[in-house]
């Protein structure tokens, strides 16, 4: 897993940008919230990334901080929503105003989103507000509070381990679910997950 790019910036041809690290170039597709906030060609970017494997493509997702990445990551576990939809939203929205938007239930500002219909917005705020997790279902729903737990959730990290490691996403879900929530760390979380596992 690539998750850290640091380089000089070659090209920018949005959404596509190129990045030379030491003499290497690396192609990484970006959002224009990413994209306005890189320095000029020819000075040094450090992007946090993310590498999706496809059977017929690799792609490197390139994103100016982690709360845009875990915003990313998060966007495209959304049923229906994919990395170029995910980007799309990115594109169109602060990280803060995507929370807010779903927060608000705001269907019209989600659907101003270059492909974003109605029944996709209101799908978006639904799983976006059970995927965001608890932070998203008390008083404590705020861009920050939430932006934070995103980026440490053990549970979360812990669910795409397992996946990483061959278990099939319904696999994992189900095994994380059956986990106690005073589980701290997210190796504590596997370890249990395994071990609920192996008894069933």
């Amino acid at each position: 897993m690539i998750g850290r790019i640091v380089g000089t910036l070659i090209e920018k041809m949005p959404p596509e940008l190129l990045v030379d690290v030491n003499g290497i170039g690396y192609e990484i597709s970006a959002s224009m919230t990413t994209v306005y906030d890189l320095p000029q060609i020819g000075e040094t970017v450090t992007l946090f990334t993310h590498f999706l494997v496809k059977e017929d493509s690799q792609t490197l997702y390139g994103f100016i901080d982690k709360n845009e990445r875990a915003l990313f990551r998060v966007l495209i576990k959304v049923n229906g929503i994919g990395p170029k939809m995910a980007l799309a939203v990115l594109s169109s929205m602060s990280s803060e105003e995507l929370i807010t938007n779903v927060q608000e239930s705001d269907v019209t500002a989600l659907t101003k989103i270059p492909g974003v219909g109605k029944k996709t917005a209101e799908r978006l705020i639904i799983e976006l507000r059970d995927k965001l997790g608890q932070a998203a279902k008390n008083d404590l729903f705020s861009a920050p509070t939430v932006l934070r737990q995103v980026q440490a959730d053990p549970r979360q990290e812990a669910e795409s381990a397992l996946i990483s490691l061959g278990y099939k996403p319904q696999e994992a879900a189900k095994a994380i679910a059956g986990v106690p929530m005073d589980a701290s760390s997210s190796e504590d979380v596997i370890r249990a997950a395994l071990k609920g596992m192996l008894r069933n």
